[in-house]
């Protein structure tokens, strides 16, 4: 009986967390219960199966609604898709959105070593919580062109200028080698992505110890960056 008041309230967390979610970003008007019900659904059934091989029926069956119901709310599949992963882009990847990202990248911490630490351990965090809808992103960003593109756009306008100061402001300290900006947020990014993909979704249940993994990480990216390396 615990067990299964515990799975009620993981459930209902995750419905908080979603619809906390959802709202980020939205210019649409105020979504109805009904709304929210079909896109957590769609979330659930995107993440198992995939977009390709989601369909709407299921969607619907779930969501407690007709599959008609979902078409009178959003035209296509693809436009339920974009309704999910647009506001998922907004927190994940504009941090102008998001006042705890905001703080690290705000921050000047004594070394860039501290503050991959920092923002690594963030975005983590963030990735475990929104697990299901960070899945669909992954599984689908590399099939969807204007996915794709909605998700550049907003890398370039939101997060690039933030980054490239950064990594300027701790080469200009002597931290790390004087590359090109971009390639470094390119190592650095692919390095960490590595580490939530196998975490959360290659092999979730392996027994991660995410503090050392972190740590491990970080000392990898400051080896390959170590200004030593151009003497």
């Amino acid at each position: 009986m615990n067990k299964n008041k515990d799975i009620s309230q993981d459930k209902h967390e995750d419905q908080l967390l979603f619809s906390e979610l959802l709202k980020l970003g939205t210019t649409q008007k105020k979504r109805t219960e009904k709304q929210d019900r079909i896109l957590q659904s769609a979330v659930d059934v995107f993440a198992e199966k995939g977009y390709a091989a989601a369909s709407t029926s299921e969607i619907a069956e779930r969501a407690g609604v007709a599959e008609g119901t979902i078409f009178r709310h959003y035209k296509t599949k693809k436009e339920l898709l974009h309704s999910i992963m647009v506001p998922v882009m907004l927190k994940f990847i504009a941090p102008a959105s998001i006042d705890d990202f905001v703080k690290v990248l705000e921050t000047k911490y004594e070394s860039y070593e501290d503050f991959l630490r920092a923002i690594i351990t963030n975005r983590l965090t963030f990735a475990r919580n929104y697990l299901p809808v960070i899945k669909i992103l992954l599984q689908e960003i590399p099939f969807q062109n204007e996915l794709r593109g909605q998700f550049i756009n907003i890398a370039k306008d939101k997060v690039m200028g933030k980054m490239v100061a950064i990594i300027e402001y701790y080469q200009q300290r002597g931290d790390i080698r004087p590359l090109p900006p971009l390639t470094i947020i390119r190592l650095t990014v692919s390095v960490f992505l590595g580490y939530v993909f196998s975490r959360l979704i290659l092999v979730p249940d392996n027994s991660w110890d995410d503090q050392q993994e972190i740590e491990q990480s970080i000392a990898f990216i400051m080896k390959g960056l170590s200004p030593n390396l151009d003497g």
